[in-house]
């Protein structure tokens, strides 16, 4: 069975007739009819039957038709996603992110990367920093923003884009509220807002916390960055935020204060799949990421 003779097929069942399926598609009829005979050799069966002028689909040639139609389009779609693989002018960049780095970070570098190819489209996911790595290995996503930057894993490789600071947030009525640096010992008796165990911000804080020399108060724990921020500024307790999540200004707003014994730091880093090549596109952008943040 060939490409050819189900082709000739799909166009002959849709005109009902050999001639104007023929003219369609600048061949000769008879090659046409060879086709088609041929195939209903090698199925064994009649697709079509003769009613006056016209073909009309036999039942079977109804339900072969509807086969090789969704044949067609999967092989069609396939050779689409094959160019725009090679087009960095095309195509689409699957890219994964933490909800920490979707406020600032991630509309920007589209933006910016927009700006001399618009016509690349972006399919975003959203994920923990588990779900990322686990997306990115299994090929889900072709890049994924990540924070802590795994230095050594098994299926997943990349670069870090940059080391962020965290700073300590705090109610504006606090008694620190007033001073530009603490060390992080100084909010050892305060109850703290975290992110929930699944979330690598809380790993961090938390270890950061023991090595000033205690354990954090957890009495409020969020998934999302402006959750923490919110039920700070409304007075329920302090915590660490990276720098990108105290960007935004409005009515409900903690106070920022830096932290210097310990300083607290998290890297942000791009990861994509280990030993396998990227879409063109989608390494077109890491190399523009990595440019980016230099």
């Amino acid at each position: 069975m060939e490409l050819r003779q189900l082709q000739y097929f799909v166009k002959v069942a849709r005109k009902q007739h050999v001639t104007q399926a023929a003219e369609e598609m600048h061949v000769a009829q008879s090659a046409v009819s060879r086709q088609i005979h041929l195939l209903e050799e090698e199925l064994g069966i009649n697709l079509f039957v003769q009613k006056g002028r016209n073909l009309h689909l036999t039942s079977v040639g109804h339900l072969f038709l509807s086969r090789v139609e969704g044949i067609l389009t999967d092989l069609e779609r396939a050779v689409g996603e094959i160019h725009e693989f090679l087009d960095p002018e095309a195509g689409e960049i699957r890219i994964g992110f933490p909800h920490s780095l979707v406020i600032n970070l991630l509309p920007a570098v589209v933006a910016a990367f927009k700006k001399d190819h618009p016509n690349v489209k972006f399919r975003l996911r959203q994920g923990t920093y588990t779900s990322l790595i686990r997306d990115v290995s299994k090929g889900e996503i072709d890049l994924a923003f990540i924070s802590p930057f795994p230095e050594s894993h098994e299926h997943v490789a990349g670069e870090i884009l940059l080391t962020e600071e965290l700073y300590a947030i705090i109610p504006s009525n606090h008694i620190l509220a007033d001073y530009t640096s603490i060390r992080l010992e100084q909010l050892k008796n305060e109850p703290f807002v975290m992110f929930r165990e699944e979330y690598t911000l809380r790993t961090i804080v938390m270890e950061a916390c023991l090595k000033a020399g205690f354990i954090p108060k957890i009495e409020f724990e969020g998934e999302e960055t402006d959750t923490i921020r919110g039920l700070v500024a409304a007075g329920m307790g302090v915590s660490l935020l990276p720098s990108m999540a105290l960007m935004e200004s409005g009515q409900m707003q903690p106070v920022k204060i830096r932290v210097t014994d310990p300083a607290v730091t998290r890297t942000v880093g791009l990861i994509c799949r280990k030993d396998e090549k990227l879409p063109l596109v989608a390494e077109v952008f890491r190399r523009f990421l990595c440019e980016y943040f230099q």
